[in-house]
């Protein structure tokens, strides 16, 4: 499946190592100003290159838009939007092409399909999120003139929480042919109450789902999420007076639908599953083997996983503020 949304729909394509990469957006509302320059700086977050804790793959990864936008702005017909590749090292791969790297998807693609593209994953690649980013800048720029704003930032990596022991981590495990992974949060503010649905259409059901489906996402937790667990009824519930809620253990969202409190979003971001260490594996026939990941890899995903979150957050709720318009009318 490469379509997310029902009302707000996008499919993403392209592949890490192919000619380009993209999303096609059906359903954005019409009248919206809309120029590159609104989706450019949301992609730029998530580029590599751009420090040594991330991967030096060096693209501009510029957006084009190829359709659904005259005269500067939204159509409501499809937007496509288009990101060229022009920095992809398929020769890294080369050697690789018949093991299946361990921690990734190749050796479940493989037994899906029975082919799969080798250089950098393919469509199982970081790189495929660069259609959501651009969709998500597209999202985010709706809602925020409905005045709901998306903010994400790194809680922790490997356990570490200030600005400099997580860089020096990172680097360390850089150094040492390893990577860590981390916990990212992301917090969407100014959302009305009553976005969802109850039972089978919750908020949080659908933000869970759409974090789970970002490839390096282990675990989803909203509000206080898993503290729940060790906690007492009177410890967790949130205070309700007629100046508001006192706490938000519930992380703005009760049954389902929003309360109008933020709404905050916690993720589980797993290690790089490319590393330098050797590792056991097989090869397409079955037999053992050993391999070491050859290529330009992020030693911790985190710091570019946030631009990502945030656009997953702004696609399920425009989603949301769209359905809840049915409702209205």
């Amino acid at each position: 499946m490469n379509t997310f949304g029902t009302n707000f729909r996008i499919t993403t394509f392209g592949e890490s190592h192919g000619a380009a990469l993209g999303v096609v957006i059906d359903g954005c509302p019409p009248g919206m100003t809309l120029s590159e320059s609104d989706i450019q700086p949301a992609l730029d977050r998530r580029k590599p290159g751009t420090s040594p804790l991330v991967s030096p793959r060096q693209e501009s990864d510029r957006v084009e838009i190829l359709s659904g936008v005259f005269d500067g702005k939204t159509t409501g017909t499809p937007i496509a939007l288009l990101v060229r590749n022009h920095d992809a090292h398929s020769h890294d791969y080369e050697k690789m092409k018949n093991l299946f790297r361990p921690g990734h998807a190749d050796f479940t693609f493989q037994q899906k399909y029975g082919i799969r593209d080798y250089r950098g994953g393919g469509r199982s690649s970081g790189r495929e999120t660069i259609g959501r980013v651009a969709a998500g800048a597209v999202a985010e720029k709706y809602l925020t003139s409905l005045g709901i704003t998306i903010k994400g930032h790194v809680v922790s990596v490997h356990g570490k929480t200030g600005a400099q022991e997580i860089e020096s981590e990172i680097l360390a495990a850089k150094n040492a042919g390893d990577s860590v992974g981390g916990i990212a949060e992301i917090t969407a503010k100014g959302c009305p109450a009553g976005l969802g649905d109850p039972v089978f259409g919750k908020l949080d059901a659908a933000i869970a789902g759409a974090m789970m489906g970002i490839g390096a996402v282990k675990g989803v937790e909203i509000g206080a999420g898993f503290a729940v667990a060790g906690r007492f009824g009177s410890e967790n519930n949130d205070p309700i007076t007629k100046s508001g809620f006192l706490s938000n253990n519930a992380g703005g969202i009760l049954g389902g639908i929003s309360s109008g409190q933020e709404i905050v979003v916690r993720i589980a971001v797993k290690p790089t599953a490319s590393i330098a260490k050797p590792q056991k594996t097989i090869d397409a026939g079955g037999n053992d083997a050993s391999i070491t990941v050859k290529g330009r890899h992020d030693p911790c995903i985190v710091p570019r996983i946030i631009p990502v979150a945030e656009a997953m957050l702004a696609l399920v709720l425009i989603d949301a503020v769209l359905e809840q318009r049915k409702y209205r009318e």
